[in-house]
């Protein structure tokens, strides 16, 4: 890297600033790109690319060799005559780690992406470039791993040509559906403002020409073109990397044709007429060569088949000669085949430049942000600017300028906390000492020498050395890890020791209170703190910069006591906190820990808490039972985190248990059919008084009638999907008894979000014989944003609505609104913890059918006696909608990892029988275009996952790789309380049920877990008891 004054100038210039990260999907070759980009700054050796793995820190990721967080570094890059900074994110691959990968992306202008040419689109590169696209950065494309069409698959150029042609099809695919989908969400907002408010009744009324627009929309400039120069083909572990401008350059004074001619022609359905000299279209009709066959591959494989297939010493030296190139004695006399070949391909194709010099010409500056882009940071996805302060729609244009200046409002966004040792930075390193340093110790030496010579040994005092116990304590404190926040300047210039605040995600700025330039007032989502040093990212080694400027991408310290995972920090509290990164991998995977010596308990209480500080994707809590419960998101995060806990912040052996496996409880329609598909027949009873149940409190003042129904599977992932909206609807909302709630001001951007979350809810519960039902919901539950529902069907209450811009006034004149939040907080516990396991609801909704007994007078005289009415109102509202559950058809939920499977046709047999052991489902079998490789789609339960990677690998030794994401939760089809009672499923399953009930398996180990009742029998049919003791 340059020195500090040239260090300066690049980071003020923002123009020439290029902040990037590398997404792809695990083993595509990120890593090995990264080292080669490391290696033109002469940071390492170009010889160690791909073998060093220079940002990969953690002992984990080098025996793995898959990179697990995400780190930074700053190159410098010389380009058409000028200096450019290129800050590069490299990010991990593995689904475990999506996490680290928004981490990345939130903080970077543009991308590179990694695609394997033999394996083509994978599921993590369709997963990174969603969130490129959410994120709005602009990405580029890399082909790598060229060179296996050669050694590997043994095509011709033409073939191969064909092959890359249509892996770039498949990328483009996948932008152009994140484009459609863009389209035409924005025309269903145009279409819901512009519908009409009171549609007649049984009508509905659909936009069907919003798909005619997508022609309409130039898209262009979205797609990966080779000519438009967004695209490399690279061989990482060779060396070698191209753009069409490469060969322009070359062919262009040789073939005597302009360069923007060649520039466009160069790739695609092109060919050379040799009698007209001329280039003509048509290549493929008429049986003629692509000018990029002719020209570029056939070159390439000149050179593959000289050095490497058929060796041929002449054809070497010839080609060498003619395109000029020196190779160093030592690699041309190299034994190994590979080492000459990288040597000769590094020397006419490096891949430095033709990575460098796209990421200079193709990604935008700091300066270049949308405003997009702008307004994805600075509003949530249901606020608009134009309804923020207008301080804070200055803030906007600070954005566009990124100025430097200390005039300038500070921005910056801190998207994770990180943990380095001491030593890793620059200021604790050891440095080589000067010449003036050596004499100085020298002369210092000989005085300590002469000092001896005279004093009488007898009498000098021994000296004693620190105790163990004082040694280990000073050993702790070195090893202390420090955290650092990674972070991007947005405007402004931080450096150490300036005064900042810290906003939290909940500080909203048009709730400040001023006067004049002093802040009136306590917000306890803001915190006041003074920076620490600063530094510059190199990989692993942090450099200590005086100050940062608007553009870069940097570390700041000692704001560790402030900042859990990420924040907004800024000179002003006008500044909005940025928009959350979506949560691209939900931990799912739980587990609980404790020491091997109980004693060590505080020392694993806080390692836990380091840990969560640490790592953007795990989760830590504290159940009621009191186990510390790790979330994380995948087996193999699990194992890093398990790792991390004992080697770096706990530094003690701690036990894990097996999977606490999460589940939901949930109810379905009455089945038609039973276990052996013989018609349940209907008794004739009234099926409405025995779905509802009657509750009362303990003194028998007030009773409720409750009624359970289902609702579809989709209302899990779409109240999920619509928290935000969800939200600001409870912000917005005044709670029954509420005193200290102040119901937040709705602008038009969230109310039009908040009709569009009504419309959709409609259909969700249109099953539910209740008219108006949307306009009759009380609340969502648990914790207000879940995904069941309350509902009031209470005669002669009308209470006020919850959505914006209806009746609030049309209050009961009883006191049922007073109470009602004692309801409220009924309904809560009971969704949090069902009545099977004491596992969250999902996918219910309570309907209130009466509230008898409930007058003024009867409820002011258990007050005045002293009864606690509210309470008893809780426990009563909490027990009926559990009874009222348990009267509706029981299922359990359960957790369902989407599993991609790459495996070659002689062991498809063998990962099927590890599925079909797992209580897998195969979904889709396909064999992938030119290889011999079948990608197998499938549905796995997390439950079974532990181990799951490992033993597909040794069943089937490595030829088939598994990749598990989170998916969706999934009914189960069994009766948690199934047995078999008419003839016919005594007859095929027994008396006892030999074949087993999955759903009652679950519950059963749950609740022993949870230490609650079971209906085991340790002894089932007992006749006699025998002893085993013998006679003598």
């Amino acid at each position: 890297m340059a020195d500090e004054g040239r260090l300066k100038m690049l980071q003020e210039n923002t123009q020439n600033i290029r902040n990037l990260c590398i997404l792809a999907h695990v083993d595509h070759g990120k890593t090995t790109i990264a080292d080669s980009l490391i290696a033109s700054n002469g940071i390492i050796s170009q010889r160690l690319a791909g073998k060093l793995r220079y940002l990969d820190n953690l002992s984990q990721e080098k025996t793995r060799g898959i990179t697990m967080k995400s780190s930074a570094i700053s190159l410098h890059h010389r380009f058409r005559s000028e200096d450019y900074l290129i800050n590069l994110l490299d990010s991990p691959g593995h689904v475990d780690f999506n996490g680290e990968v928004s981490t990345a992306v939130r903080l970077c202008d543009g991308a590179l992406l990694v695609v394997d040419v033999i394996e083509g689109v994978c599921p993590q590169t369709v997963t990174v470039l969603q969130q490129a696209w959410l994120e709005c950065i602009k990405p580029c494309l890399i082909l790598n791993k060229c060179d296996r069409l050669i050694t590997e698959l043994k095509l011709t150029p033409e073939e191969a040509y064909t092959h890359l042609q249509r892996v770039l099809v498949q990328v483009n695919s996948k932008v152009g559906e994140l484009h459609s989908s863009t389209v035409m969400e924005k025309e269903n907002q145009e279409y819901l403002k512009s519908r009409p408010d009171e549609p007649e009744e049984g009508v509905q009324y659909y936009n069907w020409s919003s798909g005619l627009d997508l022609d309409a929309n130039d898209d262009s400039h979205l797609y990966f073109s080779p000519e438009r120069g967004n695209v490399v083909f690279a061989s990482a572990g060779d060396g070698w990397a191209f753009r069409i401008e490469n060969f322009v350059s070359l062919y262009q004074h040789k073939m005597g044709i302009r360069r923007s001619v060649l520039q466009r022609t160069l790739w695609g359905d092109y060919y050379l007429n040799m009698k007209a000299k001329q280039i003509c279209k048509g290549a493929y009709e008429k049986g003629k060569k692509p000018l990029f066959v002719q020209f570029v591959l056939e070159s390439l494989w000149n050179v593959y088949r000289a050095v490497l297939l058929n060796r041929n010493n002449d054809k070497i030296d010839a080609i060498v000669s003619s395109l000029k190139l020196k190779i160093a004695p030592r690699d041309a006399r190299s034994t190994d085949y590979r080492v000459h070949l990288f040597a000769v391909c590094s020397a006419w194709l490096p891949l430095a430049s033709a990575v460098l010099d796209m990421c200079c010409e193709q990604l935008p500056s700091p300066m270049d942000l949308s405003a997009e882009k702008i307004t994805n940071l600075l509003c949530s996805g249901v606020t608009s600017i134009e309804q923020l302060p207008k301080e804070t729609q200055d803030l906007a244009e600070a954005f566009r300028r990124c100025s430097g200046n200390d005039n300038a409002p500070l921005i910056v966004y801190v998207s994770k906390m990180f943990s380095v040792q001491p030593s890793a930075i620059s200021t604790n390193k050891h440095r080589p000492l000067t010449d003036v340093e050596i004499e100085k110790r020298r002369d210092a030496a000989r005085l300590r020498n002469q000092q001896k010579l005279t004093v009488n040994f007898k009498d000098d005092p021994i000296e004693l050395g620190p105790r163990q116990g004082e040694e280990d304590d000073v050993a702790l404190e070195q090893e202390k890890e420090e955290f650092v926040a990674f972070c991007r300047v947005y405007s402004g210039r931080i450096e150490s020791g300036k005064q900042v605040f810290v906003l939290g995600p909940r500080h909203d700025p048009r709730t400040i209170a001023t006067q004049g330039s002093s802040i009136h007032g306590v917000n306890v989502h803001v915190g006041k703190a003074a920076l620490g040093r600063t530094y510059l990212m190199m990989g692993g080694d942090l450099e200590v910069v005086p100050s940062v400027t608007a553009g870069n991408i940097c570390g700041i310290g000692g704001l560790q006591d402030l900042i859990q995972k990420s924040a907004t920090i800024s000179d002003t509290l006008f500044c909005p906190p940025f928009h959350g990164m979506s949560a691209w991998q939900v931990p799912v995977l739980r587990v609980a820990v404790e020491p091997t010596n109980p004693a060590e308990i505080p020392r694993l209480i806080t390692g836990m808490k380091l840990l969560n500080q640490s790592d953007p994707c795990v989760e830590t809590t504290v159940l009621d039972t009191g186990e510390l419960v790790l979330c994380t998101s995948g087996e193999v995060h699990l194992e890093r985190c398990i790792e991390d806990l004992k080697t770096r912040f706990s530094k003690i052996d701690v036990k894990v248990s097996p999977p606490l496996v999460s589940f939901r409880e949930t109810i379905i329609i009455p089945p038609k059919l039973d276990r052996v598909n013989e018609i349940i027949v209907d008794d004739g009873s009234d099926e409405t008084l025995e779905r509802t149940v009657t509750t009362c409190t303990a003194n028998k003042i007030t009773s409720f009638k409750i009624r359970a129904y289902p609702l579809p599977e989709d209302i899990v992932n779409f109240i999920s999907d619509n928290r935000n909206a969800l939200k600001c609807l409870i912000n917005s909302t005044t709670f029954a008894g509420s005193t200290t709630h102040t119901p937040a001001p709705i602008d038009e951007h969230t109310d039009f979000k908040i009709e569009e979350f009504k419309l959709f809810l409609e259909e969700f519960l249109a099953d539910i014989p209740i008219e108006n039902v949307v306009e009759k919901i009380i609340c969502f539950g648990p914790n207000l944003t879940g995904p069941n529902i309350l509902i009031n069907n209470i005669e002669r209450y009308d209470r006020p609505v919850i959505w914006p811009g209806s009746d609030s006034e049309n209050r009961d004149t009883s006191c049922l609104w007073d109470y009602e939040s004692s309801v409220i907080r009924g309904f809560d516990l009971a969704t949090s913890s069902g009545p099977l396991c004491e596992e969250p609801m999902a996918a219910v909704a309570f309907v209130i059918e009466e509230w008898t007994g409930s007058l003024k007078s009867d409820l002011a005289e258990a007050s005045a006696s002293g009864t606690p009415i509210a309470g008893q109102i809780v426990s009563a509202v909490k027990e009926g909608c559990r009874g009222a559950f348990l009267r509706q058809p029981c299922r359990l939920m359960i957790a369902m990892y989407k599993c991609e499977i790459q495996a070659s046709a002689d062991v498809l047999g063998k990962v099927y029988a590890v599925l079909g052991k797992r209580q897998g489902r195969v979904l889709n079998e396909e064999l992938r275009e030119g290889s011999g490789t079948f990608v197998i789609a499938a549905v796995l339960p997390v439950a079974k996952s532990l181990g799951f990677a490992e033993e597909i690998r040794k069943k089937t030794s490595g030829f088939a790789m598994p990749q598990l994401v989170f998916s969706h939760w999934e009914t189960l089809a069994e009766d948690p309380f199934w047995v078999p009672t008419t003839e016919e499923e005594l007859a095929h399953f027994g008396e006892i049920g030999d074949s087993g009930n999955l759903a009652h398996e679950y519950m059963m180990s749950a609740r022993r877990r949870k230490g609650l009742s079971t209906d085991e029998q340790i002894v089932v049919s007992g006749e006699k008891q025998r002893t085993l003791k013998k006679n003598k």
